[in-house]
C-alpha cells in the first residue's frame, strides 16, 4: 500500500511538471507583444471598475440628496415630525432587507446632509463659486457617502467642508487621511500661508506665490 501510495505521488509530480513545462512552452510561442498588450487590458479593466464604482457612489448620493430633500420639503409642507421620519426608515428598511444605507440614523443623516448644503450655504456672508445654496456641489457627489458623514460631523463651515472635499479628491485621500487632515488642522495652515503672501508681499509676486501653493 505504501509503495502504491508513494507511485501516485509520484505520478502527481510527474503530471504537475508536464503542465508547467507546457505553459512555459506555450509561452515561448506567444507574440513578442503580448505581455504588453495583457497589461493594457488589465490597466483598462482597473480603469473601468474605478469609473463604475464612481457612477455608482455618484447615484447613491444624489439618491441620498434626493431623500434628504423630499424629507425637508414634507416637514415644511405637511408638518412632518420625528415620528414619521422614522416610520419612513422602517418602511424602507422593510421593503430592503439587509441595505444598510435605509437605517433610521442615516435617513436622519441624509436630512441633515442636504440641509448641509442648502440652508447653511444660504446664511453665508459671501458667496462661492460651487455653493448655491440649491444645488449639491458635484465634487461632493464623488466622495463616499462615508467622507460625506465626517464633513458635516467635524466641520460646521460649508466653504472649509468643500475645500476638504476638493482635496480628498485631488489626493485620493481615505476617509481616515482625510479625517487626520481636518484635525491636523490643514484648511486653517494653507488658509494662513496664502494670508501671509498677501501681506509680506507686492502683489505681483504675491499672486505668483499663491498660485504656486495651491
Amino acid at each position: 500500500m505504501e509503495r502504491d501510495k508513494g507511485m501516485k505521488i509520484k505520478s502527481q509530480k510527474a503530471q504537475e511538471k508536464s503542465i508547467v513545462q507546457r505553459s512555459t512552452a506555450q509561452l515561448d510561442t506567444l507574440p513578442k507583444n503580448y505581455p504588453q498588450f495583457l497589461e493594457d487590458l488589465k490597466s483598462r479593466i482597473r480603469t473601468a471598475q474605478i469609473k463604475a464604482a464612481l457612477a455608482v457612489n455618484s447615484e447613491l448620493i444624489g439618491l441620498y440628496w434626493y431623500i434628504g430633500k423630499s424629507i425637508i420639503e414634507r416637514q415644511r409642507a405637511e408638518g412632518w415630525g420625528k415620528s414619521v421620519v422614522e416610520r419612513l426608515a422602517a418602511d424602507l428598511q422593510r421593503e430592503f432587507p439587509g441595505v444598510g444605507g435605509f437605517s433610521r440614523q442615516n435617513v436622519w443623516d441624509m436630512r441633515a446632509f442636504y440641509l448641509a448644503w442648502t440652508e447653511q450655504v444660504s446664511n453665508l456672508q459671501r458667496a462661492v463659486g460651487d455653493l448655491d445654496g440649491k444645488n449639491l456641489p458635484r465634487v461632493v457627489g464623488e466622495i463616499p457617502w462615508g467622507q460625506n458623514l465626517e464633513l458635516l460631523a467635524k466641520l460646521k463651515d460649508p466653504i472649509q467642508r468643500l475645500w476638504y472635499a476638493r482635496k480628498a479628491i485631488e489626493h485620493g485621500w481615505s476617509r481616515p487621511v482625510m479625517v487626520l487632515q481636518i484635525e491636523s488642522g490643514l484648511y486653517e495652515r494653507q488658509v494662513k500661508a496664502v494670508t501671509n503672501f498677501r501681506h509680506t508681499l507686492p502683489p505681483p509676486q504675491s499672486d505668483l506665490a499663491q498660485g504656486v501653493t495651491q
